[in-house]
């Protein structure tokens, strides 16, 4: 799960500002992300309350306090946020991939990206989907012994 979330991490070498990380569940990749970017600000994001409850305590432990927070909020309801937009999207087993993306790219800003763990079949990537939602498949090679990502841009 950790070399999974390096992935991630890797992805967003070139990333500065503020990162959303949905459905965040147990804190990866976000956690992993705080740990190993000191530089970033995150957003984690979950609907279930007693999640979020831990990761606020995982959060407080591990002294990220002043640069990681939480919300609880079912990710399809979020809509015109404060903190929008963001330099980054990730989202590792959120939902399917038109779903993860739809809801993802109102998020970021004109040279947001959008972090996605990468299935096992490449279809799920459709360019005709992409192309509806303003958004093109970032050409990313993932570091051996990390898990593969795929990375998503506006397409203008």
């Amino acid at each position: 799960m950790i070399d999974h979330a390096r992935g991630f991490v890797a992805a967003l070498a070139e990333v500065t500002g503020t990162i959303v990380d949905l459905g965040s569940g147990g804190g990866t990749p976000g956690l992993i992300i705080a740990a190993e970017r000191p530089d970033l600000e995150l957003i984690l994001i979950d609907r279930r309350a007693g999640r979020v409850d831990v990761l606020d305590r995982m959060i407080a432990r591990l002294g990220y306090v002043s640069r990681v927070r939480t919300l609880c909020v079912d990710a399809s309801d979020l809509v015109s946020e404060p903190w929008a937009p963001v330099d980054a999207v990730v989202a590792r087993r959120f939902g399917a991939a038109h779903k993860t993306l739809a809801i993802a790219q109102p998020l970021i800003g004109p040279k947001g990206i959008v972090i996605v763990s990468e299935p096992p079949a490449a279809e799920r990537w459709n360019e005709r989907t992409l192309a509806g939602l303003g958004l093109r498949r970032r050409p990313f090679h993932v570091p051996p012994g990390t898990g593969r990502v795929a990375v998503f841009a506006r397409s203008t």
